[in-house]
């Protein structure tokens, strides 16, 4: 008997957006909540002494472990993805994923056990890298390969809202626990608890994940034997221009959400004054931008094409990068609130239709990898040390410095995105 004899039925549609929505939801939840703490709370309780700042860039340099482990977990999970099967993957991800952020809700800190602290956390932070590597190049095969045609960018957008999702999650969580309790008690156990209460949202996932089939496009390179003995070894030797263009097509979107998110919030409540309770509310009021334009992008996407959407808002955001200092410097609330709002509004704009358009260069064979590569190296050249990088222009040079860095990565995008249009893509004459 076969396989595609022996197979359920492919779950339904709405079943598919869900749980690669849910997936992805949770994974950019425990990445954010991280990202939140490194800034808050990890300063103080895992890098004590010296002054603020130096703390500060000292947790972002776990910050970034995540961004180096990600490839590391394109392979690993890739491999298994295009061998094995995308659902099975995108289980093992999820739960490498939250393992790893319960584990840093339980951790002691510098004062309990010395430099074993930030060790522990650094190993976790790997943990969360390594899993978020896996999930999103999954999340997006899974939705993409359900798609009907001229609908690849609209499925493709639903798990990419998992990032403001989360990122409204995490924040929430944060902003509510600095009302319900004093400074002290967050910082003494408050903080723990949006890492803790991860345990939740990964139950909801893994029973959704459980629930789906396998993607129509997969079932069909498993009836024609299609599928290679090394997808990541594949994917170098014959893919490298699409690797490296995919790549760099995604760099500028990493810069600007973790200009937006990490380095904003460092820089809005040190050098701008603002406390943590001022601060984050104006923040998720960007993130509901970012929320609104993925689907509108994914639309435009499917409209006019994908690399030519992407290519119009990598040129908005080099002209961001232009006035990000004159915006965000001037200290004033207007300024800051419209900073969020156009931000977050262009990363929605890019961020929609990123997901399709990365993972359509590459054959089903290797597709789980090269979509997870492209999305993660992608993640190492401009997010993991973004938030550094960005503090120490803005600390030595001022804003305009930390503009000429946005600007900069936008137009190598904009090389990339046109290189991409060379590419033959899976189907094509």
């Amino acid at each position: 008997m076969t396989d595609a004899a022996v197979s359920p039925p492919f779950a339904s549609k709405r079943r598919v957006l869900f749980a690669s929505l849910i997936g992805t939801t949770i994974e950019f939840y425990d990445f954010y909540i991280y990202a939140t703490a490194a800034v808050l709370v990890f300063p103080d309780l895992f890098f004590p002494g010296g002054d603020r700042m130096t703390a500060m860039l000292a947790s972002f340099a776990t910050f970034s472990i995540a961004f180096f482990a990600r490839p590391i977990g394109a392979v690993i999970f890739g491999h298994f993805g295009d061998r094995v099967g995308r659902k099975a993957t995108l289980v093992a991800a999820l739960m490498t994923m939250g393992l790893s952020t319960i584990a840093i809700g339980l951790l002691p800190t510098w004062h309990s056990v010395g430099v074993i602290a930030p060790l522990l956390l650094a190993l976790c932070r790997f943990g969360q890298g390594l899993g978020l590597g896996g999930e999103w190049g999954g999340a997006v095969l899974l939705a993409t390969e359900n798609a009907p045609p001229g609908k690849k960018a609209w499925f493709g957008m639903f798990p990419q809202l998992g990032a403001p999702i989360g990122f409204i999650l995490s924040t929430l969580s944060f902003i509510v626990l600095g009302q319900v309790m004093s400074e002290g008690q967050f910082m003494a156990w408050g903080w723990r608890i949006p890492f803790i209460a991860s345990a939740l949202l990964v139950v909801v996932g893994l029973w959704m994940r459980l629930k789906i089939t396998e993607t129509p496009e997969f079932k069909r390179a498993i009836d024609r034997a299609e599928r290679v003995q090394a997808p990541a070894l594949t994917l170098v030797a014959h893919h490298k221009f699409a690797l490296l263009t995919g790549t760099l097509a995604g760099l500028a979107t990493f810069v600007l959400f973790y200009l937006m998110t990490v380095f904003a919030l460092g820089w809005g409540t040190t050098s701008m004054g603002y406390t943590r309770d001022q601060f984050l509310p104006i923040q998720l009021l960007g993130v509901c931008f970012f929320g609104l334009f993925i689907p509108l992008a994914a639309l435009a996407a499917d409209k006019w094409g994908q690399r030519r959407t992407l290519l119009v808002t990598s040129i908005a955001i080099a002209l961001f990068g232009l006035v990000l200092a004159p915006l965000f410097g001037s200290g004033g609330m207007v300024g800051v609130v419209a900073f969020f709002i156009i931000g977050f509004s262009l990363m929605g704009c890019t961020y929609g239709p990123l997901g399709a358009a990365l993972a359509r260069p590459f054959p089903t064979t290797v597709r789980y990898t090269g979509a997870s590569m492209t999305f993660n190296l992608a993640g190492i050249l401009g997010a993991s040390l973004a938030p550094y990088a960005a503090t120490w222009l803005a600390g030595h040079y001022g804003l305009q410095a930390v503009g000429v860095y946005l600007t900069v990565a936008a137009l190598l995008t904009v090389l990339a995105l046109i290189g991409m249009g060379r590419i033959r893509t899976e189907g094509e004459a």
